[in-house]
């Protein structure tokens, strides 16, 4: 909303107190002047150095104070100024000595009367005024002209009238006046961007409330805040029940702070001293100079990471908590900790100072802009944006493996892709990746595509393309994604190409639909899938990391009554859950560089990928969460699924087991326990990195180790400790894993050639589905 746009019925809606200093101005009454002194000759009165109007000769005597009287509905005239009277013989000496000599210093009086005058601006931008109040204080403000800087005092004789001292100051007077424009310009900047802001501010609101459904405060929120305090609440209690205990590491806590302000007190007044808690240079939220430069910023930093500290090491050090509950406490005191950081607010962050002052608010209008945008795109929940999506389009930039869509159900599409070697491997590759988000995680560039790569290496691969589900699809459970993706996908590979055996490979919760599958088919005696890989896969959720957060009865309640309104899981709840498990580094740092700095995420062709998510019907959802997080019934033998039970130590296939490192959606630990209930020989590898970078790492990047040894036996540690490392990635190790089990080859396969048609190119239309 500009400011010709504001209407008058705006203004009558703001508060008394900011309508009143819309509706007065202010007048400056100059001091009397000296006595015997010739007012024609004095110069205009001055408030902080600054010339406000033109002096007349008195009528009264003045009070030198301000203050306010209605609006007058006539048009003001503009201030002129006041001319300069040359001294002349007849002028009395006390009048030459007028001339010359500068005004007084300002009072604290009349600097109170520009910073009110400021005020006012402010407060009336702030409040929406209309185009003539603001152009009216703006004429009050730049009133407030600086003063020159004058000459010392001269005694100049009355007769010699030649050498006016008025004039001398008229060039400083020229460039004083163009800085008091451009002062008065960036004021009236900073008060248009205010207003920007609040009219953005109001749009984002809107943004947030307009978009949720009834009842998803009450459910989920709720639910939430609940389980926090409880959790919390929990912790305090043990201490509680300890006072010498609690006494003790309170009295810890001021200690340290007491040291910080010390140590701050003596930077201050000029001593070089080191920090009480030095700075850690991999928090990246902290690099900025001014965090070690500044005496204040630098107290901000260590206050809150000392106080950080102390409050995770209190919940370590809590008695009697169950692990459940004790995780839980930590959780939410690394996210408290998060969100609570100095580097998330303006004014205590140097950076976001700078750039505000620097941009004079325009940073934050841009910010507020972007926080309307993705409210609306997640429809009244916060969808981060943490790439430039415009950069990249499916098919041509992203999943662009050369393929053909070769079959389709109502819950995935099959792609074949196309083969780019002569021969090809006979025994073809099934990927099965997670429906959480979209499968081209493995084929996200020419440089990082697992899948074309693994054609280069002469494996004719198929891959399943997960449906984004509407409210039509809210009963898919996961008995529908098995037997219409992964035994479905299995059927069709085998007709379009003719080979009696499959080998397989799942992906996160596709490993997980996988394992289940694999039990199903022992069951059934059917072994057409004769070898596995899982990556990043849990089957058991004993140690499920932070994960286990988010799933309790209370929070399964909550998230049955919000999916019950819509029929699915929305994609951003998802996408926002796996951001809070990494606040600093998932969340806050693109709140701040988004929203605060107001700077556009760079083009990211992983982040791209991580901000398509898909939606997750009701049914497959809940049972996942209930069955495996919650009762871990798959490694225990209690997993039921179209009347069959699952156990599985009747899979007893070869395994390839891929953990990360540094997984925290897939503990490594969490993976090597569950690799541990299959039935046959297992590979355990571990990777590098993460989640995502430490599966998707091709072998020319040369990033990242990978460790073997063996089959999962012992203490996870124990395992590691003996393990071999290798420079690079895991992906030659599998290679020739997986072709040493079916060395045979034959004529490359053209997708849509075989025993399908084609339906359509890669990748396929359901992947183009948004959530």
């Amino acid at each position: 909303m500009t400011a010709g746009r504001r209407s008058t019925a705006g203004a009558k809606r703001r508060p008394p107190h900011l309508r009143d200093a819309a509706e007065t101005k202010l007048v400056v009454e100059e001091p009397p002047p000296a006595e015997n002194a010739d007012v024609s000759l004095l110069e205009a009165p001055r408030v902080n150095g600054a010339r406000v109007a033109a002096a007349a000769p008195a009528q009264k005597k003045k009070t030198g104070k301000v203050r306010a009287k209605p609006r007058a509905p006539v048009q003001e005239p503009p201030v002129q100024e006041p001319p300069v009277r040359e001294p002349t013989a007849e002028a009395p000496r006390e009048a030459m000595i007028a001339i010359a000599t500068p005004p007084a210093a300002p009072t604290a009086e009349e600097r109170r009367l520009e910073l009110q005058a400021a005020a006012a601006l402010v407060a009336g931008a702030a409040a929406e005024l209309t185009e003539a109040q603001r152009r009216s204080l703006m004429g009050q403000l730049q009133a407030l002209e600086p003063a020159p800087p004058a000459p010392a005092p001269v005694l100049t004789p009355a007769a010699p009238p030649e050498i006016p001292a008025a004039p001398q100051r008229k060039p400083a007077r020229d460039y004083q006046a163009g800085a008091a424009e451009s002062t008065a310009h960036d004021f009236e900047i900073i008060a248009e961007n205010l207003a920007r802001l609040v009219d953005q501010g109001r749009k984002a609101l809107a943004a947030a409330v307009g978009g949720m459904e009834p009842g998803d405060t009450r459910s989920e929120l709720a639910s939430n805040v609940a389980d926090a305090t409880k959790t919390l609440g929990a912790v305090a209690e043990r201490w509680m029940a300890k006072p010498e205990q609690a006494v003790a590491a309170q009295a810890d806590l001021l200690t340290g702070l007491s040291a910080i302000w010390s140590q701050t007190l003596r930077r201050f007044s000029g001593a070089d001293v080191p920090p009480v808690v030095p700075a850690d240079p991999s928090d990246k939220r902290f690099s900025a100079p001014e965090w070690r430069d500044n005496p204040f910023f630098d107290c901000l930093r260590q206050s809150y990471a000392l106080t950080t500290h102390w409050a995770s090491e209190a919940v370590e050090r809590t008695d009697g908590l169950d692990p459940q509950t004790k995780s839980k406490a930590a959780f939410y005191t690394r996210l408290i900790a998060s969100a609570l950081s100095p580097s998330n607010f303006v004014a205590t962050n140097p950076e976001l100072l700078r750039a505000t002052l620097d941009a004079r608010g325009e940073n934050l209008v841009r910010g507020m802009k972007m926080l309307t945008e993705d409210l609306s795109a997640g429809r009244g929940m916060l969808k981060l944006r943490q790439s430039d999506e415009s950069k990249f389009e499916l098919g041509v930039d992203m999943a662009s493996t050369p393929g053909k869509v070769v079959y389709r159900t109502p819950v995935m599409e099959l792609i074949q892709y196309a083969p780019s070697t002569e021969t090809v491997y006979e025994r073809p590759l099934l990927i099965v990746p997670p429906w959480i988000n979209k499968f081209y995680v493995l084929d996200l560039n020419r440089e990082k595509s697992f899948v074309r790569w693994a054609t280069g290496k002469g494996l004719t691969v198929f891959v399943v393309s997960w449906v984004n589900p509407d409210e039509s699809q809210a009963d898919k459970g996961f008995d529908a994604y098995m037997k219409e993706g992964v035994l479905a996908a299995l059927d069709a590979v085998q007709k379009a190409t003719g080979a009696p055996h499959v080998a397989a490979a799942g992906y996160c919760v596709g490993g997980t639909m996988l394992a289940a599958t694999l039990a199903y088919l022992a069951e059934k005696g059917d072994d057409r899938i004769d070898s596995v890989t899982f990556l990043a896969t849990q089957v058991d959720f004993t140690d499920a990391g932070d994960m286990q957060v988010f799933i309790d009865e209370a929070r399964l309640a909550a998230l049955d009554e919000a999916m019950s309104r819509t029929g699915y899981l929305e994609g951003v709840k998802m996408a926002t859950t796996f951001n809070m498990l990494r606040p600093n580094e998932l969340f806050w740092t693109y709140f701040v560089n988004n929203y605060m700095k107001g700077v556009e995420p760079a083009a990211f062709d992983l982040l791209t990928w991580n901000s398509d998510c898909t939606r997750i019907p009701r049914a497959n959802h809940l049972f996942y969460l209930r069955y495996c997080y919650i009762e871990n019934a798959l490694s225990q033998g209690r997993m039921v699924i179209d009347g069959v039970t699952l156990n599985l130590r009747k899979v007893k296939i070869p395994i390839y087991e891929l953990a990360a490192k540094e997984d925290h959606i897939a503990p490594a630990r969490s993976v090597f326990t569950g690799a541990k209930y299959f039935g046959g020989e297992v590979r355990y590898v571990l990777a590098g990195a993460g989640h995502i970078a430490g599966v998707v790492n091709p072998p020319d990047k040369h990033k990242y180790q990978y460790w073997t040894g063996g089959p999962p036996m012992g203490a996870y540690e124990d395992w590691v400790k003996a393990a071999k490392e290798s420079k690079g990635s895991w992906w030659d190790d599998w290679h020739d894993w997986i072709t040493s089990q079916a060395p045979e080859q034959v004529a490359a396969r053209i997708p849509g050639e075989g025993g399908l048609k084609a339906l359509c190119d890669a990748p396929g239309d359901y992947v183009r589905v948004r959530a």
